[in-house]
């Protein structure tokens, strides 16, 4: 994780919305309805005659109460600085037997692999400081043999290993960033000259299978460099055994190969890569809907036909013979009749949306569908940034991926849970890291993040000192109660803190899981369950909303849901350490297998698809550096 710093665009987002604030309660206020301005009156909560206040905010004069509102900004998406290249220090390569001396290349009382590694000391090659030291190490020790030539020509190993170079695209990775130069027409070449052209051949080869071997483990990207969105640390790639245990392998190929994940998810990805590679986009049928709006059951659209035949083409086959008469009957018709209805609802429900029968956007991409290019580069995404996470996520864990707005609990290496999510606004994105759950919290309170007081709350308070007071909210100056109305809001906030005490309308609901973390990023309940009826739901201030949070609680506390119940029911605020520490991927997959090994593909809500792939193509290019 990254240090925790004053950042403000990596502190101060402290995300969990504010939108979730519509009323549950007849009586009570919410922040939404604070922000527009109020509805009547909620008496203060009572200071204690020893309690701190601040003496009443002084009057301003007309320049301050002009003076620009402070706001807090965003993270931000950075433009990509691949790795840096070096020269190998080759000059390491020396061996002390012959530096110096002239030895003929027919010299019989030198070995000819010693004869040809002076010539690595000529080779020139570019690479990442880790690959670089990885060489110098290899190559610096003399009593370590050449990998990839024997004798006048490249061996086995090689050719195996280029096959392997030459074969990365089948793992998501870039094979024009592992291309060697092979030599040829060795026989025709004076013997100095073939034995320069082996051992620059030889230094280049290993310098790639070492990329390749970086890459496949951890990835091509520095995660962090794309965006301060993105919270990892980087995996540690050990390169120093690696051309040594190659040098001592029967099967190049297989050593490299297992190098890649093997995780299932990955295997399934990989699968469903080679497949999408291997149809031809040429032979399919592709459908073009164009609706404006919205169409509800029983209108009309000239683009029902040509609904109903990408529901044909995208359907199962379990939904298509479930339909065959509305498919055999339909003439074509724009009426939206209630038999057409039940086919587009059990369309939308095997795509995850809401299966109401209205065709929105979501309901239209999902029949349009994606054309193979586009599935592939999400799942090129997908492999790269599945090697940001540890190997095996566990077989008990919490996954969230944020564009399907799903949440998934897995114990004993099977799904169990899986529940609609709410996630963060593209203002307010949430972030893409791991950590671990270890508390649950009854009946919460909700500490306002700065980035809510300052951007949200910070211009009515100005206006009107005492909102909060009469909404109920606790306000806190250095770690002491005071009145909102006696703080000076036109100086810092930094000492200041707000939160909302547990309620009905309490913006965490009755429940929130933690995961402590430098963006306060956790799940929790929320009193506006409308939301989750919507198929688009990034619609929070960052913060994970759980359409069922009482199941994840019991879920993750190793309780019964009836438990969770009674533990609400008694109204206190109450913390609760889970038995055990479980893994949580807050992540960010566009595309990403099912319970049933089917890759789903999901729209890029962030557009973070596209600086990933902007960063790997500055890698390709960064790699084609050479001398």
């Amino acid at each position: 994780m990254k240090p925790f710093t004053k950042n403000a665009a990596s502190l101060l987002l402290l995300t969990c919305s504010v939108a979730a604030f519509a009323a549950t309660s007849a009586n009570a206020m919410t922040l939404m309805e604070f922000l527009r301005g109020g509805r009547g009156s909620i008496q203060s909560p009572q200071m204690s005659p020893s309690s701190p206040r601040q003496a009443a905010p002084r009057a301003r004069n007309t320049a301050e109460l002009n003076d620009p509102l402070p706001t807090v900004s965003s993270p931000r998406y950075y433009t990509y600085k691949p790795e840096p290249m070096r020269l190998v220090a080759v000059d390491r390569f020396a061996d002390p037997v012959v530096t110096g001396a002239v030895v003929s290349a027919v010299d019989v009382s030198v070995e000819p692999a010693t004869v040809q590694r002076r010539y690595l000391t000529e080779a020139r090659v570019m690479a990442t400081s880790d690959v670089a030291k990885a060489l110098e190490g290899y190559y610096g020790d003399q009593n370590r043999p050449l990998v990839w030539v024997s004798g006048s020509e490249m061996n086995d190993k090689a050719k195996a290993a280029l096959a392997v170079l030459a074969d990365a695209g089948s793992v998501g990775l870039d094979p024009a960033d592992y291309v060697v130069q092979v030599p040829t027409g060795n026989a025709g070449l004076d013997p100095v000259d073939r034995d320069r052209a082996l051992m620059q051949f030889e230094l280049s080869l290993s310098a790639k299978v070492l990329a390749y071997v970086q890459d496949t483990v951890r990835g091509r990207l520095d995660p962090n460099k794309i965006s301060g969105y993105h919270d990892f640390k980087r995996k540690d790639v050990r390169l120093d055994p690696v051309l040594k245990l190659i040098s001592m392998s029967p099967d190049v190929a297989a050593y490299l190969s297992s190098r890649s994940p093997s995780n299932q998810e990955f295997t399934e990805m990989k699968a469903e890569l080679a497949k999408l590679r291997a149809e031809s986009d040429a032979s399919g049928v592709h459908v073009t809907v164009t609706l404006d709006g919205i169409l509800k059951p029983g209108g009309t659209s000239p683009e029902l036909a040509d609904i109903v035949k990408a529901i044909e083409i995208h359907g199962s086959e379990a939904l298509k013979q479930e339909h065959t008469a509305t498919f055999s009957s339909y003439q074509g018709t724009p009426d939206y009749t209630p038999e057409i209805v039940a086919l587009v609802e059990g369309f939308q429900k095997e795509h995850g949306l809401s299966a109401d029968g209205v065709i929105g956007q979501s309901t239209v991409r999902a029949l349009v569908g994606e054309n193979n290019d586009a599935k592939i580069q999400k799942l090129v995404v997908a492999m790269e940034q599945l090697r940001w996470l540890p190997d095996e996520l566990g077989s008990r864990y919490v996954f969230i991926n944020q564009p399907a707005f799903m949440v998934y609990y897995h114990n004993n290496n099977k799904e169990e849970l899986a529940m609609r999510a709410v996630v963060g606004q593209k203002t307010h994105q949430t972030f893409f890291f791991e950590d671990e759950i270890q508390t649950v919290e009854f009946n919460p309170f909700w500490g306002v993040p700065q980035s809510i007081i300052i951007n949200e709350m910070l211009p009515k308070l100005r206006a009107d000192p005492g909102y909060l007071d009469r909404m109920g909210y606790q306000v806190e100056v250095s770690g002491h109660a005071v009145a909102s109305s006696s703080v000076d809001w036109y100086g810092s906030t930094e000492r200041i803190a707000v939160r909302q005490p547990p309620s009905d309308d309490n913006a965490l609901g009755e429940l929130k899981i933690l995961f402590p973390n430098s963006h306060a990023i956790y799940m929790h309940d929320t009193p506006s369950k409308s939301f989750f009826k919507k198929d688009m739901r990034a619609l929070s201030h960052g913060c994970v909303r759980l359409s069922d949070p009482r199941g994840m609680a019991a879920a993750v506390l190793k309780t019964s849901v009836a438990d969770v119940a009674s533990q609400i029911a008694a109204g206190q605020n109450k913390a609760v350490q889970v038995p055990e520490k479980v893994p949580v991927y807050i992540s960010y997959f566009t595309a990403w297998p099912n319970k049933d090994g089917v890759v789903e593909f999901f729209d890029d809500v962030y557009e973070r698809d596209a600086y990933t792939l902007k960063a790997l193509e500055a890698t390709t290019k960064a790699r084609e550096t050479q001398i």
